[in-house]
């Protein structure tokens, strides 16, 4: 196992639908993050376009790329070009609005704001997720809640998950021995520059749900959220 200080992990294979790699399958990757950071399904979210995101979003169709991700699609699911069916189909309420983020955005960036009612208490939680697809597939997360990150993706052969967790290092010390305990190979540990929340390659094999709620057992672990779909 590696642990890494540069931001590269991976989040889907590299078979996409297109037309383009950056506004379609980048797009894809971003709304697939900003869901699994959120850590709950949104009952509505809102896509703020910069750049030529904003500008090609019809004809690449990065609205519909972006809406796919949200809802958990990969890149080369071929709903994608159903997306907004999918969505009202989810009960899922979604808008997108033309922003100029500042001169420190890449071209091809959005701001997602994701939003979730409780059922029961009323209340709604609330999150912001800004990220930019800098080509080829790659994508970065640049703020979360206006807090400054660094979180990039790439396509590949590994099973990632998120996790949120303390700033200590030992709920990441007592992750790690469990998924080796499963027999998980860990490829490497990105941890974000706020040090509270990781990213987990793992290859060989997906995850279990049951792995998955032991791993959120652990003292100092808040939530884990998996990127790939886990095994039964």
């Amino acid at each position: 196992m590696t642990k890494t200080t540069y931001s590269v992990f991976d989040i889907a294979g590299p078979i996409m639908v297109g037309p383009s790699s950056s506004h379609t399958a980048g797009a894809v990757k971003l709304g697939q993050l900003a869901q699994a950071i959120f850590d709950t399904t949104p009952d509505r979210v809102v896509f703020q376009l910069h750049g030529s995101f904003a500008t090609v979003t019809k004809g690449h169709a990065t609205d519909r790329a972006l809406l796919a991700g949200v809802m958990k699609m990969k890149t080369s699911d071929p709903r994608i070009k159903d997306a907004f069916k999918e969505a009202k189909k989810a009960k899922l309420s979604y808008d997108y609005e033309t922003v100029d983020l500042g001169p420190k955005f890449h071209p091809n960036s959005v701001r997602v704001l994701l939003e979730k009612k409780d059922a029961k208490t009323g209340v709604v939680k609330k999150m912001s997720v800004t990220g930019s697809s800098i080509g080829g597939g790659n994508v970065m997360i640049c703020q979360v809640n206006d807090v400054d990150v660094d979180i990039r993706a790439i396509a590949g052969k590994y099973k990632s998950i998120i996790v949120s967790h303390s700033a200590k290092k030992q709920p990441l010390e007592e992750l790690r021995a469990y998924l080796e305990k499963q027999r998980h190979h860990i490829a490497s540990i990105q941890t974000t520059n706020f040090q509270t929340m990781s990213i987990i390659n793992i290859d060989r094999k997906h995850l279990t749900l049951r792995e998955v709620q032991a791993l959120e057992m652990i003292p100092g672990i808040e939530f884990v959220r998996s990127l790939t779909r886990l095994a039964h």
